[in-house]
């Protein structure tokens, strides 16, 4: 297996997170996201990470969980009812309009509700869609000096004693 990852890109995190929290092992093809190689048009005509060959290409960080949960389905990630697991599953569907939009606004220095968007936010609901969302808070907390509401805090604090998201805060730190 081999995932065309980006360090900084919190879509590649959640698929380094999830491959972590399910100890597979993958090779590693670093994409330099300022100058893109044209082998990963070839792989994602968007060009974008992350990638995932397993003997067939995978773009999308929200489809590979989905195809690393169905093929590797210990640990598991999803709840184990189907209400809880359609639900899981929409909190990641719904990832632009309940965060990614307002972080990428903040990020280019528009006036939005980013604030508002993390105290609203539904944590802590299953580990699938907190690894979805947990790479982007904890660039927003620490690469963007977002101070976090305390429940959005002591939930990141809580996900960070496992190791999959403990490498990634470490990942975070040292960009």
């Amino acid at each position: 297996m081999k995932l065309y990852d980006a360090a900084r890109c919190p879509y590649c995190a959640r698929v380094r997170i999830v491959l972590a929290e399910k100890e597979i092992e993958y090779d590693t093809v670093e994409i330099d996201l300022r100058d893109r190689p044209p082998s990963i048009y070839a792989l994602n005509p968007s060009g974008k990470v992350p990638v995932l060959d397993d003997g067939f290409v995978l773009p999308e960080s929200a489809v590979i969980m989905e195809y690393l949960e169905e093929r590797y389905p210990d640990p598991p990630l999803l709840p184990r009812d189907l209400r809880g697991r359609a639900d899981a599953r929409l909190l990641v569907h719904r990832f632009d309009e309940l965060l990614g939009d307002d972080y990428y606004a903040f990020r280019r220095g528009d006036a939005n509700r980013l604030s508002e968007r993390l105290a609203a936010l539904p944590v802590g609901t299953s580990l699938y869609a907190d690894f979805a969302y947990v790479p982007w808070i904890v660039r927003a907390r620490d690469m963007l000096a977002v101070e976090l509401p305390p429940r959005v805090e002591a939930w990141v604090d809580e996900l960070s004693r496992r190791p999959s998201v403990a490498r990634e805060l470490q990942a975070v730190a040292a960009l």
